[in-house]
């Protein structure tokens, strides 16, 4: 009988604690400096497509997984899609559409792409993507984002050639993260300062993380990372390959911003960088007065969202 009564009293001791909301609790710690609080990201609702208005664009955030990093001969193996509307400041609107799909390539899956974006062989056995579904979903877009695109364009216009005359931007290459406070441009990062956690390497969960860390508020009145993504893509660029540059001046290229290229795909083998428009003059007179000590014209070509991150 003793233990039935402290077992009551324990009961009526339990009871007495009370019942905190997890939305309030959640408030409750992010007001402490002690604790971070990561609510779980949810995609939004999906609106019925509609006519849009004039200061409306449409946009489709892609992303891929892949047997591989070779465009020329892996395949993909899923493709995850976003449509989103937004205005010219880069507002979201709503989202008006949602794509997945699974495809079965030409040889079996190795381990360690498994791995990282846990996808089987038993989850693709027969599965294919509906090319002309694909075509269809991107048909209206004004603009194409992913998140490494000149890892997913080349990729993309491989499986439907809707996706070649299409701006393309690129949200790791083309937005300053780290001016605007974030620790790095990966995608889980992202999330997690903004806020949230979500089940991260399937490619329309990662299409989803994306446009709500585009859609986030920067700090200090700064915008949306969206709205600094849109001016970039506009904008036209230049690129400039210092062909033939003295061996013993890489290290002052690579501090300019230079990149090396070995030669594949058909571009110059040589160190290269790309610079806005109007920079293009002061690009020369670099290479003119630190690298080739000599009046030079190198190649260059201009580069729009249009051309920007294909495969040459």
């Amino acid at each position: 009988m003793g233990s039935l009564r402290r077992s009551s009293g324990s009961s009526r001791r339990r009871s007495s604690v009370p019942i905190i909301e997890p939305e309030s609790a959640a408030r409750l710690l992010s007001e402490h400096d002690d604790f971070r609080v990561l609510r779980r990201l949810r995609p939004r609702t999906i609106s019925t497509p509609r006519a849009l208005e004039p200061v409306e664009k449409l946009t489709v955030i892609v992303d891929t997984e892949t047997t591989g990093l070779d465009h020329a001969h892996d395949e993909i193996i899923e493709i995850g899609m976003v449509a989103f509307v937004h205005d010219r400041q880069g507002s979201v609107i709503e989202v008006t559409g949602v794509f997945s799909a699974l495809q079965e390539p030409s040889r079996p899956i190795s381990p360690e792409i498994t791995r990282l974006t846990c996808i089987t062989d038993a989850m693709v056995e027969g599965r294919a993507i509906d090319i002309d579904a694909v075509e269809q979903f991107i048909e209206a877009a004004d603009l194409v984002v992913a998140h490494n695109a000149g890892f997913d364009r080349p990729f993309c216009e491989r499986l439907a050639r809707g996706f070649a005359p299409k701006p393309w931007a690129c949200s790791v290459k083309e937005v300053g993260w780290s001016a605007f406070g974030f620790e790095g441009s990966k995608l889980g990062y992202l999330v997690g300062q903004c806020g949230w956690f979500h089940h991260g390497h399937r490619a329309v969960d990662d299409c989803h993380a994306l446009l709500e860390v585009l859609a986030a508020a920067l700090p200090s009145d700064q915008g949306s990372a969206l709205s600094h993504l849109l001016t970039r893509t506009e904008a036209t660029r230049v690129r400039i390959w210092a062909e033939g540059a003295p061996y013993d001046l890489k290290d002052q290229l690579k501090r300019r911003g230079y990149k090396w290229d070995g030669g594949s795909d058909g571009r110059p083998r040589s160190w290269w960088v790309e610079v806005e428009e109007g920079a293009y003059e002061a690009e020369i007179a670099f290479l003119e007065q630190e690298i080739y000590m000599r009046r030079v014209r190198p190649r260059a070509q201009r580069i729009t969202a249009c051309e920007r991150y294909k495969a040459v």
